[in-house]
Formats: structure tokens, C-alpha cells, sequence
């Protein structure tokens, strides 16, 4: 749309993927101007870089859980006996999922198996000491305080309430109704904003990423590090599009492509589900899909679908085993994942995600805490690359999912 401001109006005609690909590049150049190694542009100017990046993914965050509980609240509220949101079949994929990639990191992991040499790392965070207590946080996450639930970005809490008002509005009159749409689309067009500012964002996170992450420390781990990637981009590429197939029986790969590029990008980069929601609900609606399905599916998969921790925990809690010379069959290593990834679901607003879950995982082995808790300073020293893959294939199938069992249901004829 014409603006009258030429420079606007030029910029306007070039797509936000291509905006963000190049923010991208100039992000990769000039890190490397700025990186010590280098040392074209002094290292002081990485702080101010950085900003940029901070700022976006800051405004991201804060948008995302306000987003969500007037969306689901909206969708639950306005909804119409008769219709319904379809969240069943999403669920079933989100399981299939995390269960294909609990398998595909047990058998890479037999098939390429690691060891690593341990390192003392601080961990800012304690580990949960079971699956009692992570179950314990789960409900207690359900029953927050709204108001916390919100401030803290507690989607759990966020859904639940969201829930419960949206049901309890449904008897309100409808000038109500059409207010609580009207917030939703209001909220939905500040996030239209913020995600116009991406390709500034991007520029700043791979700029301050470059210039201070250098690719050495790297090294030491790049056998385990390259059997988590390996992962992670088959279940991307292959099982997915098998999974979607299924559902859809046409050609996946350009519905995954398109998720990976307007998705998973963004995610890659602001390591942050809760912060890619607001990206993702701008891609559901891009493609047409169901408002009433998206709008909780989104914020369940930010919370539930697993996929890249399923990954990280086994290959990471198998790399110990082998390191400590502990012998496990193939059928208890694919037990323990799949354990180890639904406990995440009640440990997703800790600090850490899934790395976090590495001493449960390793104690089901009979792996010491400090054992573990050295595997878990490893998977800090990898983050770098680990925590943004894993993000971009756990958020990006989110939408891949949704927009999977909404085509699916189109195709069969449930309307």
C-alpha cells in the first residue's frame, strides 16, 4: 500500500522474508568487522548493536502473553455452537511429533555414539528432582494468579484463565462479546507492528551474536553438537513432511518450507517460543487457517510440542551414559525421552528449557546429579547453535501442525 513516503513505499515492495534475509547478512558482516578476532570496528560497538535486537525480542515477549489471553478469551467467547476448534487432531500430531523425535535421537545416538569431555558450568537455575515435582508445577501453573500468570509469562496459567473467561463470557451480551473481539484485533495489529521491525531485529541478534560467540569453544563438542543438528533436520525435512503427507496427502514440503522460512527464521534467532507466538499467529493467519484453532493451538505448542527438547534431553542423557560407560538398551533410551519430554511441558517457563531436564533424564539412568550437571554446562557452551535450532524446529511445527490438521479436516470434508 502507498504511502507517499518514497523511501517507505521502496522498502514496502520488498517482502519481510527478504527484509529479514538481508538484515540477516548485514548482521553476519558486520559481526565479523566487530569480532576481536577481526577488529575493523571496535568491540564497543557491539552493545549498541545488540539494542536493536534486545528491543525487538523485549517488545516480542511482552506483546505475547497480553496476545494470547484476548485471543483465546476472543475465540472462546464469540464461538458459535456447532463450530468447533478441531484442537484434537493438532494434539495427535504434537504427540506423533515428539514421539518420532524421541525415536530419531535414540537411534542416531546408537547409531553415532558420543562422548564428551565434562566441564564445570554455573547453572543459574535448579533442576527439578523428579517428575512428582514437575507434575506439582504443572498444576500449580494452572491455578496462578492471572495477573502473575501474565507478568511472568506463564502460558499455562494464561491458557486456563483465558479458558475460563472465554466460557463465562459466552453468556455476556453481545456489545461485551464485540468488545473482547474488537481488544483481540487491536492487540493483533500492535503485534503487526512489532513484526515489521523483524528484519532491524534480526540484524541486531546475529550482529551482537557474531561479534562475541566465536565458533572455537565449539569445537571440543562438534560430534555431539553435529548429532543434535543432524536430529533436528531430519525430523524438520523428513519426518514432518512424512507426518504432514499423511494428513494432507499432497506434496508437504512447500507448507514446510514456508513455516521453516517465516517461522522458523525468526525463532532460530530470538531463541524464544513465547516470543515467537506473535510470528506465528501472523503466519496462521497469512494462510488462511481457522482463528478459533490457531489462537490456542499456537500458545499450546509454545507449552506442550517438544520436538527439539524430545532431541536435546536423549541425545544429551545418552552422551552421558556413553561418557560414564553406562550400557542401555534401546527400548529404556526411548522410555526415558519420551518421559523426560513430557516432563518439560510443566518445566517450559524455566530458564534453561530443556537443558534443565538433563539431570532427571541421567538420574532415571543411574547418572550422578554432578555427572549431569556437567552435561548441562556442555549444553550451555553449544547453546549458541543447540537452543536456536531447537527453538526453530519446535515453534515453526507448531504452525506446521496446525496448519496441517486444518488442511487435513478441509480435504476430508468436516467442515
Amino acid at each position: 500500500m502507498a504511502t507517499g513516503n518514497p523511501v517507505i513505499d521502496a522498502v514496502n515492495r520488498v517482502s519481510l522474508v527478504q527484509q529479514i534475509i538481508i538484515g540477516l547478512l548485514f548482521g553476519v558482516a558486520l559481526g565479523y568487522l566487530a569480532n576481536p578476532d577481526v577488529g575493523i570496528i571496535p568491540i564497543s560497538a557491539v552493545p549498541l548493536l545488540s539494542l536493536l535486537g534486545s528491543m525487538f525480542v523485549g517488545a516480542l515477549k511482552a506483546v505475547a502473553p497480553i496476545l494470547v489471553f484476548v485471543l483465546v478469551t476472543s475465540a472462546i467467547a464469540s464461538h458459535q455452537r456447532g463450530r468447533e476448534a478441531h484442537i484434537k487432531p493438532i494434539l495427535l500430531l504434537y504427540i506423533i511429533g515428539t514421539f518420532s523425535a524421541a525415536a530419531v535421537a535414540v537411534a542416531a545416538s546408537f547409531l553415532f555414539p558420543s562422548e564428551i569431555a565434562l566441564v564445570q558450568h554455573e547453572v543459574s537455575n535448579t533442576p527439578p528432582a523428579g517428575i512428582g515435582e514437575v507434575l506439582k508445577t504443572l498444576l500449580m501453573n494452572l491455578v496462578a494468579n492471572p495477573i502473575n500468570a501474565i507478568a511472568n509469562a506463564n502460558y499455562v496459567g494464561i491458557l486456563m484463565w483465558a479458558l475460563l473467561l472465554g466460557f463465562a463470557l459466552r453468556h455476556a451480551v453481545d456489545s461485551t462479546r464485540m468488545m473482547i473481539a474488537d481488544l483481540a484485533a487491536a492487540v493483533a495489529k500492535i503485534v503487526g507492528w512489532i513484526i515489521r521491525f523483524a528484519p532491524l531485529g534480526i540484524f541486531g541478534l546475529v550482529a551482537e551474536m557474531v561479534a562475541t560467540s566465536g565458533i572455537s569453544g565449539l569445537l571440543s563438542y562438534f560430534k555431539v553438537l553435529a548429532v543434535l543438528v543432524l536430529c533436528m533436520v531430519f525430523i524438520a525435512l523428513v519426518v514432518n513432511p512424512i507426518i504432514v503427507w499423511w494428513k494432507i496427502r499432497k506434496n508437504p514440503y512447500p507448507l514446510v518450507f514456508t513455516c521453516l522460512r517465516e517461522s522458523g527464521i525468526t525463532a532460530f534467532f530470538t531463541r524464544s517460543s513465547a516470543a515467537n507466538i506473535p510470528v506465528n499467529m501472523a503466519l496462521c493467519k497469512k494462510l488462511n487457517l481457522h482463528e478459533d484453532t490457531y489462537s490456542v493451538s499456537i500458545p499450546l505448542g509454545a507449552t506442550i510440542n517438544m520436538a527439539g527438547a524430545a532431541i536435546t534431553i536423549t541425545v544429551l542423557s545418552l552422551a552421558a551414559a556413553y561418557t560414564e560407560g553406562v550400557q542401555v538398551d534401546f527400548m529404556t533410551a526411548l522410555l526415558l525421552s519420551l518421559v523426560a519430554t513430557i516432563s518439560a511441558c510443566g518445566a517450559s517457563g524455566v530458564a534453561g528449557g530443556s537443558l534443565l531436564l538433563i539431570p532427571l533424564a541421567c538420574n532415571l539412568l543411574g547418572i550422578s546429579n554432578d555427572v549431569a550437571m556437567q552435561v548441562v554446562g556442555v549444553g550451555f557452551a553449544i547453546g549458541v547453535v543447540q537452543d536456536s535450532c531447537e527453538t526453530a524446529l519446535n515453534s515453526s511445527t507448531d504452525v506446521l501442525f496446525t496448519a496441517a490438521a486444518d488442511m487435513g479436516r478441509q480435504r476430508t470434508g468436516h467442515l
